[in-house]
């Protein structure tokens, strides 16, 4: 597939902008067009060292607002899209759903129509395991599964999945669907766990897990994410879904019990606090699919990868602070304080 230019959605949040990052350094002959609201978690600064990339086009906008995304495209006509733009934080869709569904789900039929309407070669969905649903204490998510969504979040992502399934048997829009575990790395907001512990613990805050800490998450560090998604963009089958995993089941107190040791801190820093609605209990993700079709696995160890998070976190403590002495500060007190 020969790419001249691509439309990355969502381009400035964690993955996102990871993602970028990641594709200029390996690619080195195709524009990438990075559309972006600039929500809460969407972030310029995790760009900086790209933005004078000639390859590299910044557009602040709304992938709703369609005649926004078909100036776009008159502009670029752009040959694939990756849709990475989405609101992500499970307990932010439970305090207000509504944007999750506008951003998400009618965001994606705005992009979709785009695809339809400017004959674009590849239009591929970046999702999540959480529209598996929870898993028991065994067994793994296979592509094969049914999605059983269990808050607003995953509801809107798998959503977003089927609309892009019936535009691909309807319209023929070349899709495919990938479905990714628990990201962390560097530039991850910081409401998030993996930061939020990292962060929270720095400035000896107290830890909150919630309920008993016992649920368990699959976690894959962000660059071998964007990997597998640079891969399923070339190679990836049209009409397939491809589950991406790290391998790395944690149950979540023993990640914060980590991030505490590796940092010095006490366990005394441990706060439990009152489970979130829906909270699925175990992810797991069966990522034997793309290894065997598309020769893709993980690359960095989770011991690697932490330690590369911890250390990159505690080397930019200007990037973090700046992000948690604005609005975050009033999320951060709706959300854990009282609880």
């Amino acid at each position: 597939m020969n790419l001249r230019s691509i439309l990355v959605t969502g381009g400035a949040g964690f993955i996102g902008s990871n993602f970028i990052r990641f594709f200029l350094e390996k690619h080195d002959n195709v524009d990438l067009i990075n559309l972006d609201k600039l929500t809460y978690a969407g972030n310029l600064e995790s760009l900086r060292d790209v933005e004078s990339n000639p390859r590299y086009h910044f557009y602040r906008g709304d992938i709703s607002d369609a005649a926004f995304v078909k100036r776009l495209f008159h502009e670029w006509h752009c040959d694939a899209i990756v849709n990475f733009a989405a609101e992500s934080h499970v307990d932010r869709s439970i305090l207000g759903p509504q944007v999750f569904i506008e951003t998400n789900v009618r965001g994606t039929m705005v992009l979709l129509e785009a695809a339809r309407e400017f004959g674009v070669e590849k239009f591929l969905q970046v999702s999540t395991d959480e529209v598996y649903g929870s898993l028991g204490a065994k067994g793994k998510f296979t592509e094969a599964n049914n999605l059983s969504p269990n808050s607003p979040y995953s509801a809107s992502k798998a959503s977003a999945d089927v609309l892009v399934r019936a535009w691909l048997k309807t319209f023929n829009v070349p899709t495919v669907i990938t479905r990714c575990s628990n990201n962390y790395g560097p530039f991850q907001f910081p409401e998030k766990f993996i930061p939020l512990m990292i962060i929270n613990a720095m400035q000896n805050r107290e830890l909150p897990i919630y309920g008993d800490g016992e649920n368990v998450r699959d976690w894959i560090f962000v660059e071998d994410h964007c990997e597998a998604i640079d891969t399923v963009l070339y190679h990836g089958v049209v009409g397939e879904i491809y589950n991406i995993g790290g391998g790395n089941e944690i149950r979540n107190i023993e990640m914060a019990k980590l991030i505490l040791k590796r940092l010095g801190k006490p366990e005394s820093l441990l706060k439990f606090v009152k489970d979130r609605p829906g909270h699925d209990r175990r992810y797991a993700m069966d990522s034997s699919k793309i290894e065997i079709e598309l020769r893709w696995k993980p690359h960095r160890s989770f011991e690697e990868g932490i330690e590369e998070t911890i250390r990159w976190y505690t080397d930019h403590e200007d990037w973090w602070r700046r992000i948690i002495s604005g609005e975050y500060q009033h999320y951060y007190k709706l959300q854990y304080e009282g609880r």
